[in-house]
């Protein structure tokens, strides 16, 4: 019974952090700019890539492997949008334009 359990958990793990993926990917693909695009990137991208660590971890029914996959998800949140945002406010400073959509500008009005 318990084995059903986890690959009930890991199945919904792993197609949720598909989902996220696959809204990343998507988000690459079809928004207008640079900086929209490390937004979809940055967000749905850690997001499912940290529920496929989680699933393997889970699925690994090993504590030891569960806290690695834990971390490892951590160190996504704590990483992947800082990283994102630095690449875009060098992109800014460099003189790449906002997409015709964006209607302000913060960055630039200081």
């Amino acid at each position: 019974m318990i084995d059903y359990i986890v690959a009930a958990v890991t199945a919904l793990l792993l197609i949720v952090g598909a989902l996220f993926a696959l809204a990343a990917a998507i988000g690459l693909v079809r928004l207008p700019d640079l900086y929209t695009r490390m937004h979809s990137a940055s967000k749905a991208g850690t997001v499912g890539s940290g529920l496929l660590l989680l699933a393997a971890g889970f699925y690994s029914q090993d504590p030891a492997i569960l806290a690695r996959a834990l971390a490892g998800f951590v160190f996504f949140l704590l990483t992947a949008p800082v990283s994102a945002h630095l690449l875009a406010r060098t992109a800014h400073r460099s003189g790449y334009d906002l997409g015709a959509l964006s209607v302000r500008d913060d960055i630039r009005d200081r």
